[in-house]
């Protein structure tokens, strides 16, 4: 099967598309043919060598931890899932990722695709969807008619955070540059902030919950608009010591979130996308093949992608 790999660590130019063995169901697995994947920035992480310390494999590796398609077979166990059905999932996260033809899953990371989606916004929801799912809920367990602040609302993250929290019955706040406001405000943002003219710091006070998707200096400013005592700050890029040092001056919660696949939480946010209550946010669309991966890496590389990049796989 076709894949695009990488055999050493480095920039863009070290993405290879190859031909590599297709993957064989084991128990509990399917494979799934895939249809569509998307980018993450720990694609590209893990392509510059930043998170081998974490996750050193052999080369070469497949990236790509986001998948929509279909059942192509299934392994002992499997009583689910059949051929033929429309999934899409977050793989576990392995070297065989999901910029390649076929995909290896584990049955229960898997959900069933909403007939109401096509396989393009299916397969940008998986990681970047459970990961703004599971730090607005699991980690700072938000609830209805609390206020939070969403750091990038027009994000590939964010813009999912944006409408599970509206969905929740959350007082949603959120940062983005002029030219993503109706976005974000469609997407359900009750109060949205030009980052670039204005300090959310100098505006915002007694907020309950922050989602922060950015760090640094951001991630600082964000401990001061908590409200105090009972504030919480999730982060998807890990905790900045000094921001740590305030939240325990100001007796706030800090904490670092790390995704979990999860297919009953999939479900749900399938459920909700089959209901039109929450919406895939696809920016920009590339094959995978790669030039396709190489211009998508690029993209993502600026921090500036609005929404997702989705990857389409010929069939």
């Amino acid at each position: 099967m076709k894949a695009v790999v990488i055999e050493e660590y480095g920039g863009k130019e070290v993405l290879k598309e190859k031909e590599v063995s297709r993957p064989k169901a084991g128990k509990n697995q399917v494979v799934v043919k895939e249809y569509a994947t998307s980018i993450n920035p720990i694609d590209w992480k893990l392509r510059e060598g930043y998170l081998k310390q974490m996750v050193d494999w052999e080369f070469p590796i497949i990236l790509g931890w986001d998948v929509a398609g279909i059942v192509a077979e299934v392994g002992e166990g499997v009583t689910d899932f059949k051929v033929g059905d429309e999934v899409f999932a977050r793989p576990e996260t392995t070297r065989f990722g999901t910029y390649a033809e076929y995909t290896l899953v584990d049955a229960p990371l898997l959900a069933r695709k909403p007939k109401e989606i096509s396989f393009e916004e299916a397969a940008s929801i998986p990681l970047a969807g459970l990961t703004a799912w599971q730090a607005l809920f699991d980690y700072a367990k938000l609830k209805a008619g609390e206020k939070i602040l969403i750091q990038a609302g027009a994000g590939g993250v964010g813009s999912l955070a944006v409408q599970f929290a509206k969905n929740a019955g959350a007082y949603v706040i959120a940062t983005a540059s002029a030219g993503n406001h109706q976005l974000v405000k469609e997407l359900g943002a009750d109060e949205i902030i030009e980052y670039k003219t204005t300090d959310f710091a100098d505006v915002l006070t007694d907020i309950d919950v922050v989602f922060d998707t950015v760090g640094g200096e951001v991630q600082q400013k964000s401990v001061k608009v908590l409200k105090a005592e009972t504030g919480r700050l999730v982060s998807i890029v890990g905790v900045d010591e000094k921001a740590e040092v305030m939240a325990k001056e100001k007796k706030v919660n800090i904490m670092d979130a790390w995704l979990k696949p999860n297919g009953k939480q999939l479900t749900e946010i399938g459920d909700l996308l089959a209901a039109g209550k929450v919406k895939a946010v696809i920016g920009e669309t590339f094959p995978m093949s790669e030039k396709g991966v190489y211009a998508a890496h690029s993209l993502s590389e600026t921090h500036h992608a609005v929404g997702k990049i989705v990857l389409t796989v010929s069939n």
